[in-house]
């Protein structure tokens, strides 16, 4: 029977056997290999045993199938193997730290999938003592294992691994930059994001995405031009990440920076093509969940937005308008008036003359038609006073329609 038809029918006994017994060294690892996709079977512990074996197999390519199958499994597979290489019984001394001292022993065998696996192992124990050890690994001749290091230090997070991190960054491997941009980002310590500006350039989409994602976690406005540049990437994904980056630096910018680094942003958006900056503007305002992007994005809109997509623009605020958030709708409410005309004014009329809507929102509509509208805006504005029982909505209404001439 085939290896296929074994791993289809879920005879893992046979495939244990067939690693164990087999002369063909590539029919051992492609078996190795298969037993990753059995995490819940009933022989699981005859599974990671057999892999644990196979991983020290004197066949390179045996063993790193058989380790990337038992990293694969999860759960106390890969740690089985760590501990049998390292003659440490997990059962019997189980904490965290004597795991991490068999891991970073792991980290010198000979086997490179086997240092793989212990760089994700310490990497899931979070213990800030092994990054030393792990930054040791970013010299591995086998890019996996420098990839992998830099991975398990951005779990762990800790700032001693900035400046081996930040070499890292210029390393041959994209693999290799892209999970050192990655660990300096969730790091994000001025020193580990100063370090992430001149990756907006490097080769690599995905480093360059990585980067300019780690761009809003600034509190200044060091990274806007960065951004700015970014927003003509060849790549549509960096483009959008950019503007997602330039709302979320407006919501961490300290308040007594957020007003000039908000008319730097504008400046510098309001001279890119639309479409690119305002439809991932609008996708953030209409499928967010955080309120402070959302704000600022309804902001923006109001004062970056052209003609070319001025249309989704307004349904989208107008739609903003309707959402619990007040200090959303008065955005909304402030960028339609920036935007002005007859395309603001109609949907405008559509919710203040709709007897059946919240009055809050009816009320924010009608404060807005004071500043955009006509003389139809009035009229409606002239007969909502004379019909409405409801005192705010009153008393907006008469404040719009006297800036928009008096009843008459």
């Amino acid at each position: 029977m085939s290896l296929y038809e074994l791993e289809r029918t879920g005879d893992v006994q046979e495939l244990i056997r067939v690693i164990r017994e087999s002369d063909n060294d590539r029919v051992r690892a492609r078996g190795a290999e298969l037993l990753r996709n059995f995490p819940d079977h009933d022989d699981r512990r005859d599974v990671v045993n057999a892999l644990v074996r196979a991983a020290q197999d004197e066949n390179d390519d045996v063993a790193a199938k058989a380790v990337d199958s038992l990293d694969e499994l999860g759960g106390d597979a890969i740690e089985q193997l760590i501990g049998d290489v390292a003659g440490v019984d997990f059962d019997r001394e189980g904490a965290d730290w004597v795991k991490a001292k068999a891991f970073v022993r792991a980290l010198g065998a000979d086997v490179p999938e086997l240092r793989m696996a212990a760089a994700n192992g310490l990497g899931q124990l979070e213990q800030a003592e092994a990054v030393g050890k792990l930054t040791d690994c970013f010299d591995d001749p086998d890019s996996r294992v420098r990839a992998r290091a830099a991975r398990a230090c951005g779990k762990i997070a800790d700032p001693r691994a900035t400046s081996p991190l930040e070499e890292l960054l210029t390393d041959r491997s994209a693999e290799v930059r892209r999970e050192a941009a990655d660990a300096l980002g969730s790091i994000g310590n001025r020193q580990a994001l100063q370090a992430l500006l001149p990756l907006y350039q490097d080769d690599s989409d995905r480093v360059r995405q990585i980067a300019v994602s780690g761009f809003g976690s600034f509190e200044n406005d060091r990274p806007v031009d960065y951004l700015v540049a970014a927003l003509t990437d060849d790549s549509p994904t960096v483009r959008r990440t950019a503007v997602y980056s330039l709302v979320e630096l407006l919501s961490n910018v300290p308040t007594e920076r957020s007003h000039d680094i908000r008319e730097t942003v504008v400046e510098k958006l309001s001279q890119t093509d639309d479409a690119s900056v305002v439809v991932p503007l609008v996708e953030i305002l209409e499928e967010s969940t955080q309120e402070a992007q959302r704000r600022n994005t309804a902001w923006l809109l109001g004062r970056v937005t052209g003609e070319e997509e001025r249309r989704r623009v307004i349904d989208a605020l107008v739609t903003a308008l309707g959402e619990d958030d007040q200090m959303l709708r008065q955005f909304a409410a402030t960028s339609l008036a920036e935007l002005g005309g007859e395309k603001v004014e109609d949907p405008l009329l559509d919710i203040v003359t709709d007897g059946d809507r919240d009055p809050e929102v009816r009320a924010q509509a009608i404060f807005t038609l004071g500043k955009v509208g006509g003389e139809r805006s009035r009229e409606a504005l002239d007969a909502i006073i004379d019909d409405t029982e409801h005192e705010t909505i009153r008393k907006r209404a008469f404040s719009a329609i006297s800036k928009l001439g008096g009843r008459r």
